[in-house]
């Protein structure tokens, strides 16, 4: 009897399915792990799927089971333990292990549309799959053995023109395109927003005439059109290297640790040799030499015949950290991945990884904790208290968890970094669950700066944004020769459009949220669903065009900064609407290194990870954005953004000054913000907790419910499986809030709602969450989802 295999198709329905071994191949040419061909339905379609086991067990009696069609590799793409991380992530999400796959995997590696290499007597044959279907017994048996002796090869779609072909944007916005130009603008926008895209993409979601349009663009040096080796997602190579945090390395040059730096990395490096798996938090001051740590512990992952994982929240730290390996771990071959880079360059890099069994050094975001690497022996977590190390939609997963899994399985360290670490990381390490390596000290002696409130109370909108005391300490560094950073946690020019005429605010007619102005883009954006028109429009409650843009963004604090410093002084901006073009975000770091601005404006991309030896002044513009967020993590993340941002003002020989500008100086975060106390702001934030029942003394999670608008059963259903949700809450010791509406309860033309679950276990609240899926309507009106530890409450 042929083997029975279990296969996990890689796109819908995702099923485990059955199939017998054909009997035209041996037996051994099936393996756990690899991908293969199967057919799917009546119609015979082809499905790829990932083999799960090879020794199934035989169906009923009467049942006759499809056989699978070919391998698509000879040697397994997937190890045992990489399989066993995709059931543990399916048992969390209440998923089948298919369903994980097509998340984890490039999309090259689970299309069924590649060709077959035929080398059998007389000329070789290219075949497409279907043509194996189609084949009688005799040539289904010589195809057999041509695979057996290694004479079958599996090619990919072969070259497709319009897939290989990335576009980019050029320039940034406003560009110079004629309004009458509409489908011109229209593929700068499509572009602006999304990044680098295939030229097929571009046109299957503009049309094909677009393709016109396109190479007029291209031909005025608007858009960038090339190979994905020529437009990729690589950091571009700066002048000079220097360890983020130690001013005193910089170049190739070697480094010296300081004691409280190599007495880190021995106790991690003796965890990597105990063969038991630990998790370590180095805790240490902005400034104090983290980066040095982690390379240092790379060096010696691979001394020891093992690879080294270093990930960042951001794209721009993991280029950070990909330049430092590249200049200081000598001999070491470095992969770079994040989810920015083509998706051809992302697949080349897991079949690489694939196929490797030598050591190596990943550097990236969360996404590469999914990497097949060899001998994975150390994975360090820089600013492990980002919030981006989770991942909310699609395939939600924390990368703390994930990386601790990983390194259970193969006995290695897992090294949390923080200057400001997660409360319930901190938590553990008082309870003595974590060790702690500690770094008190700013690298080369520099202090901490000095942090200041400014009381803007009295600020009126038309004073501006900045109070007289923090705009006069701003011209006094500038004058000086000094450099300033300014954050505003707010992109755009105006976050709110005010209709003069009416008093109508205009708004997202799929979120109910004010539209953001954006004026270099001449476009109002929702900046949750991403819908944006063209400004100027016409009001829709009066049809006015008499608008009032209220508040302020990064782009108008910069360009009202230009008009109220003395003349000469440059500013540079860093927001995500500056840095959307690949290679943006690395050329204004660069520039503002090297001293080509002044000053320097932007969201929290900013505030962490970066040095900057002559930035003496950093200037918080509203320091009450996110404090009273409907959030239990409100205060924590305030805190650490501030001090994160603080910490970017004084890394040099000159000391520094923080201005933070609060409409709410008496509140107990900025007692413990304007002394970087950590481990004070940890005891009053811990005892609040603790009191009102909130992590890391329950579970949490959130239930999130979305049906259409226009869907009149949606809340009577909702209010069912409120019912249903307290019934089996009592019955598995479960506390349930809600239901409740969102704080954003309409998004892209869906009303939500959700309930907060509480439990002293996850097994509880898995439970009731599946009680409620199965009880909901099945025809996709009524949307649920389980966000487990959930950092986003929104």
């Amino acid at each position: 009897m042929p083997p029975i295999l279990s296969v996990a198709l890689l796109s819908p329905p995702y099923s485990n399915l059955s199939y017998a071994a054909p009997a035209f191949l041996p037996e051994d040419a099936w393996q756990v792990g690899m991908r293969c061909v199967v057919p799917l339905g009546r119609g015979a379609m082809l499905r790829v799927g990932v083999v799960m086991d090879a020794a199934a067990a035989p169906p009923p009696e009467g049942v006759v089971l499809k056989e699978a069609l070919l391998p698509l590799e000879r040697t397994p793409l997937l190890t045992g333990d990489y399989l066993e991380m995709v059931r543990q992530l399916a048992v969390r999400h209440l998923a089948t292990p298919g369903e994980i796959l097509g998340s984890l995997l490039p999309a090259g590696l689970r299309t069924s549309r590649v060709r077959l290499r035929w080398f059998g007597e007389g000329r070789p044959r290219t075949l497409p799959l279907k043509a194996v279907t189609g084949m009688e017994q005799g040539e289904r048996l010589l195809f057999g053995e041509a695979w057996r002796d290694g004479r079958v090869d599996v090619l990919d779609a072969g070259f497709d023109g319009e897939v290989q072909e990335l576009c980019m944007l050029a320039q940034d916005p406003p560009w110079p395109v004629r309004p009458s130009a509409k489908r011109q603008m229209e593929i700068l926008e499509y572009l602006l927003e999304n990044g680098i895209v295939s030229r097929k993409t571009l046109l299957a979601q503009l049309g094909s005439a677009a393709g016109t349009a396109l190479n007029v663009l291209s031909e005025r040096g608007l858009v960038r059109i090339g190979p994905s080796e020529e437009i990729g997602g690589s950091c571009p190579a700066p002048e000079a290297v220097d360890v983020a945090g130690d001013p005193v390395v910089s170049g190739t040059a070697p480094f010296r640790l300081s004691g409280p730096q190599q007495a880190a990395v021995d106790g991690f490096v003796e965890a990597l040799d105990s063969a038991f798996p630990e998790t370590r938090l180095l805790y240490g001051i902005t400034g104090s030499g983290k980066t040095a740590v982690y390379l240092e512990l790379a060096v010696q992952t691979l001394q020891r015949g093992r690879s080294a994982m270093l990930l960042a929240p951001e794209v721009a730290l993991a280029c950070k950290l990909e330049r430092a390996v590249r200049a200081h771990v000598d001999g070491a071959e470095c992969f770079f991945f994040h989810g920015y880079q083509s998706p051809s360059e992302r697949e080349r890099t897991f079949r690489t990884l694939a196929e490797r069994t030598t050591p190596c050094v990943i550097v990236g975001t969360r996404s590469a904790l999914f990497l097949p690497v060899p001998a994975l022996g150390a994975i360090v977590l820089d600013e492990e208290h980002d919030a981006s190390f989770k991942q909310d939609e699609g395939l939600v997963y924390q990368a703390k968890e994930v990386a601790h899994f990983r390194m259970q399985q193969v006995g290695g360290v897992l090294v949390l970094g923080s200057a400001t670490p997660d409360v319930k990381t901190f938590h553990a390490a008082r309870q003595g669950l974590i060790p702690v390596a500690r770094l008190g000290e700013r690298v080369g002696g520099g202090t901490l700066p000095e942090v200041k409130l400014v009381d803007i109370k009295g600020l009126s909108p038309s004073d501006g944004l900045l109070a007289p005391e923090s705009l006069a300490a701003l011209k006094e560094t500038v004058a000086r020769g000094e450099q300033a950073v300014i954050l505003l946690n707010r992109r755009g020019y105006a976050p709110l459009m005010y209709c003069l005429d009416c008093g109508t605010v205009a708004r997202c007619p799929h979120c109910e949220i004010g539209l953001t102005y954006h004026k270099g883009r001449e476009r109002l954006i929702c900046h949750y669903c991403g819908y944006s028109t063209p400004y100027p429009v016409t009001c829709s409650a009066c049809k006015g065009l008499n608008y009032l843009p209220m508040g302020e963004g990064t782009e108008k604090l910069e360009e009202g900064l230009v008009h109220l410093l003395p003349p000469g002084t440059k500013v540079l901006r860093l927001d995500r609407d500056s840095t959307r073009r690949p290679g943006r975000m690395e050329a204004i770091l660069d520039a503002f290194s090297r001293e080509e601005a002044q000053v320097l404006v932007g969201t929290q991309m900013l505030s962490k990870g970066h040095h900057f030896p002559n930035v003496t002044l950093a200037l918080v513009a509203d320091g009450d954005l996110g404090l009273n967020m409907p959030d239990y993590r409100a205060a924590e993340r305030t805190f650490q953004l501030l001090v994160q941002a603080s910490g970017r003002a004084g890394r040099g020989e000159k000391a520094g000054t923080v201005l933070i500008q609060t409409r709410d100086p008496a509140h107990y975060c900025w007692d413990f913000v304007r002394t970087a106390d950590y481990e004070g702001f940890f005891d009053e934030e811990i005892r609040r907790r603790e009191r009102r029942r909130y992590p890391p003394f329950v579970k949490l999670a959130l239930v999130r419910a979305s049906f259409p608008m226009d869907w009149e059963p949606g809340m009577g259903w909702v209010e069912s499986l409120t019912t249903l949700a307290r019934d089996k809450g009592r019955q598995f010791g479960v506390t349930v809030l809600g239901h409740t509406p969102s704080p954003l309860p309409l998004l892209r033309g869906r009303k939500r709602f959700q309930w907060a679950l509480k439990g002293q276990e996850w097994t509880g609240i898995r439970r009731l969450f599946h009680e409620l899926r199965m009880a909901a309507p099945r025809d996709g009106k009524l949307r649920l989802g389980l966000d487990i530890d959930p950092v986003n409450m929104m």
